[in-house]
């Protein structure tokens, strides 16, 4: 079993809600990247680990800001693949996420780069400029293996594409709580709610909740709807206000965590 799905098991089992963050590799270093990952093993259910990109469509200023610095800093695809096997090689189990763009994956060459996602044990992908209606090469180039799965996104316009969205999605389905990019401070889509629901009624998967999300309590309207939720933007804001150390990265996800399952 995959270790995404495998911890979401765990979590239901448990009756707990996953907590999902998301860092930029090589933000402010690569070495620094792989403390802020191992400090939150145990706490943070799965790392979406954003590979740094000239042009992030889908995110808002302080992830674009992050990813600028990491790509001026020398990060590269290369390296966060280096990065990733140095941690497995370490012992690290922590789920990890790769979130990047469609172009970075093409350059690398779609078949060489599903081989070094499973050779250094990237469990999952989050494409946000790749519809499901333009996933079969890289579906296909997928198939076979349960090591690295793709996670799909749904927004609140995806409406009567839900049904095929979720078919055949495994891990957990990411629902974009608003329209725009990421970081917005919790300003959701008007019909969140309803939206939300309308996912879960039709999911075959765990529900998790991204974008604008800061603190537990932004996500107490729809607790008894979603499965978990996803810190992004405000988590880098959190790392650069404490200089990047892993100690906080771990207070801040122990905080939320808990809090999140005692909602």
């Amino acid at each position: 079993m995959n270790r995404i799905e495998k911890r979401m098991e765990e979590l239901k089992q448990n009756n707990e809600k996953a907590f999902i963050t998301y860092i930029t590799a090589g933000l402010p270093d690569m070495g620094r990247t792989a403390e802020i990952i191992k400090a939150q093993e145990g706490i943070t259910d799965v790392i979406e680990l954003g590979i740094p990109f000239s042009d992030p469509t889908a995110d808002g200023p302080v992830i674009q800001q992050a990813s600028y610095e990491a790509i001026q800093n020398g990060a590269t695809l290369k390296k966060t693949f280096a990065l990733m096997d140095e941690l497995r090689r370490g012992g690290c189990e922590q789920p990890v996420v790769f979130m990047m763009y469609y172009n970075t994956i093409l350059n690398y060459g779609i078949a060489d780069f599903v081989t070094k996602c499973r050779e250094t044990g990237v469990d999952g992908l989050i494409v946000p400029d790749l519809p499901i209606e333009e996933q079969d090469l890289l579906r296909d180039a997928l198939k076979g293996d349960d090591t690295t799965l793709m996670i799909e996104l749904v927004s609140p316009v995806s409406k009567d594409r839900i049904p095929g969205i979720l078919s055949g999605a495994r891990g957990f389905v990411y629902c974009v709580s608003s329209m725009g990019v990421t970081g917005q401070a919790a300003d959701f889509h008007r019909e969140v709610v309803s939206y939300l629901s309308k996912v879960k009624e039709q999911s075959h998967i765990p529900v998790m909740m991204g974008f604008g999300i800061r603190e537990a309590s932004d996500v107490r309207p729809m607790k008894d709807i979603i499965d978990g939720c996803i810190v992004g933007s405000y988590f880098i804001k959190i790392m650069r206000e404490n200089g990047f150390d892993a100690k906080a990265a771990k207070e801040y996800a122990s905080r939320f965590k808990k809090e999140l399952n005692e909602l």
